[in-house]
């Protein structure tokens, strides 16, 4: 009800509105004339952030990652096999470890030494918040170990898998992938030897031409991981070794656990392989040969003295002895007696003049007695090698001779500083002094003052640091020896030879990436175009997916602002009408 005190009455609400204040319709009136204020944004601010993932955000492909390998040239093929398949789906390969956020750990089980150092890297990692994937022989043999529980583990024979088994840890998810890899249940070598690899020296490249063995050897815990025989195809080191020359290599090293048994479980054998290769070795480069084991060589003595004098062949063989002692080679289970391993010897070094043997020698494997052990310094006494890898014996789990009865651990640590003094009581290459010698220059010595070259009996020799020899064959006067080099001085306008058929790829350029294993991995991806056409680094990788999150983002935008703007215009219709 009106006051009391008004002196008119209100018919209608409306007749509070005063003659000077606006009318409604001149209120829609203005409303035609209202411009919104656009906000001006940072174009350069909003990409940086726009190529940035929320910190609650996982994308597998665009972390660093950290790999440290452990052990034989054989370990170190599956390392250089699984960076490349990581750095090809578009992971960064680090060589700093904390600046990763995942860690490769690709294990030896060789010795109990190696096993420490890879359990305590898994422990630093741990200690550092480091994402973690296990390698190698150690959790391929014993995975249940306890320091291993909870990890993601990837088996010998699965490293094509590496970039699976990296994404679900990424995750957060703990994947282990232990199979063997077989066609028609017949064990094969491993994975495909076509697969990207990135090369730790860009000019070598190693080829596994079998895993496993044939032996049963009572203290090698490498068996347990790698298993029975299994060797490639002729055919398929072919074209790996074909295509590693096109890439610039110019040395080749051969390796498996005894490469002189290859072949024997497909029908062929090493002999009938090496001489494949040297057909396809450019002139100038080189091929090693990897351990053999003397009972698989025996057999082809007369073949192999033939291509170890090949000129595109080092005449350098990698013969294990263990011991010189019968009962000792009995117990180990080694399948040969001493006089096997000379008769080795001494035929390849009547037929292949100047040859290197090198050869390895375990002390204090239980059961070994004094005796025992004056055969072998007489063994090593006698032929002088000029590569003697001595090795103390570990007991490793899981074998015979673990469970054997021990030698005590002081006689094995003074058997084997004798049998090292005796080593490096000669110089093997004093009488070289004065020669002049064709070398292959392939790398730098660790103090960085050399560059590292071999010449034909893969013996080192330390040359200046010119940068125009790096992977060339070039003529060097013999000046000084030591225990493991020789030193040479280039001759004065000698030719300068080059082996490679092409330049060799930059240090941690991806090699291999062929069509089918681009869309082998665009499969496994949620987007079609993940893996890039080339592959220098990772970066254009993660630029493809920072391009497809962009063009989804602004898709999503796009579509919301349409909306808006429909329900804007079905707003002010609403209003006029």
């Amino acid at each position: 009800m009106p006051s009391a005190s008004c002196d008119t009455l209100l018919e209608d609400i409306e007749d509070i509105v005063s003659q000077e204040d606006s009318k409604p319709q001149d209120r829609h009136f203005s409303r035609k004339h209202v411009v919104p204020k656009v906000r001006k944004r940072n174009t350069q601010t909003y990409l940086q952030e726009e190529n940035i993932p929320p910190s609650d955000s996982i994308i597998p492909g665009i972390q660093k990652i950290w790999i440290r390998t452990w052990g034989c040239s054989h370990n170190n093929s599956d390392g250089e096999y699984m960076a490349g398949q990581l750095a090809a789906y578009g992971y960064k390969i680090t060589e700093n470890p904390s600046d990763a956020d995942l860690w490769l750990l690709n294990s030896c089980t060789v010795k109990n030494p190696a096993e420490d150092h890879f359990r305590n890297s898994i422990k630093k990692a741990q200690e550092e918040n480091k994402k973690v994937v296990l390698a190698g022989c150690v959790p391929q043999a014993q995975p249940r170990q306890d320091y291993l529980k909870g990890l993601s583990i990837i088996g010998v024979q699965q490293i094509d898998r590496v970039v699976e088994v990296v994404e679900e840890t990424i995750k957060g998810h703990s994947v282990r992938l232990l199979g063997q890899k077989k066609d028609n249940g017949k064990r094969l070598g491993g994975a495909r030897l076509d697969l990207p690899k990135i090369r730790k020296n860009p000019l070598i490249e190693i080829i596994s031409i079998n895993t496993g063995c044939l032996n049963a050897c009572t203290y090698c815990k490498t068996k347990h991981a790698r298993g029975n025989l299994a060797s490639y195809p002729i055919d398929e080191l072919i074209d790996r070794a074909r295509q590693s020359f096109q890439e610039g290599v110019c040395e080749i090293w051969l390796t498996s656990e005894d490469t002189g048994a290859y072949g024997r479980d497909i029908g062929t054998d090493l002999p009938t392989l090496l001489w494949k290769l040297v057909e396809v070795i450019p002139e100038g480069a080189m091929l090693r040969l990897g351990m053999t084991n003397p009972p698989y060589i025996l057999e082809h003595l007369e073949e192999m003295a033939k291509i170890l004098n090949h000129p595109r062949v080092y005449a350098f063989l990698h013969i294990p002895v263990q011991s010189a002692s019968d009962s000792v080679l009995m117990d180990m289970k080694r399948e040969y007696c001493v006089a096997d391993f000379k008769r080795v010897v001494d035929f390849l070094k009547e037929k292949v003049p100047g040859i290197t043997i090198a050869t390895d020698i375990i002390c204090g494997f239980p059961g070994e007695t004094d005796q025992d052990f004056q055969e072998t310094v007489k063994l090593v006494g006698e032929y002088r090698f000029p590569s003697l890898f001595i090795n103390q014996f570990y007991p490793r789990p899981g074998t015979p001779a673990a469970k054997a009865e021990q030698v005590p651990a002081q006689v094995k640590k003074q058997r084997t500083k004798d049998l090292s003094r005796v080593f490096h009581s000669y110089n093997p290459y004093d009488h070289k002094v004065g020669e002049r010698q064709q070398v292959l220059v392939t790398e730098e010595s660790f103090d960085s003052k050399f560059y590292v070259a071999h010449n034909r009996f893969y013996e080192q020799v330390l040359v200046p640091k010119n940068p125009s020899f790096m992977g060339k064959m070039v003529e060097v006067d013999i000046y000084e020896s030591g225990k493991h080099f020789m030193k040479g001085q280039p001759v004065l306008d000698a030719k300068v030879y080059t082996p490679s058929i092409s330049k060799p790829l930059v240090k941690g350029e991806v090699s291999g990436l062929t069509k089918e294993f681009r869309n082998r991995l665009g499969n496994q991806s949620s987007s079609s175009s993940h893996i890039p056409e080339t592959q220098s680094t990772s970066s254009g990788s993660r630029m493809v997916l920072h391009m497809q999150r962009l063009q989804q983002d602004s898709a999503l935008r796009t579509a919301v602002g349409l909306a808006l703007l429909a329900f804007l215009l079905a707003f002010l219709v609403k209003v006029y009408n």
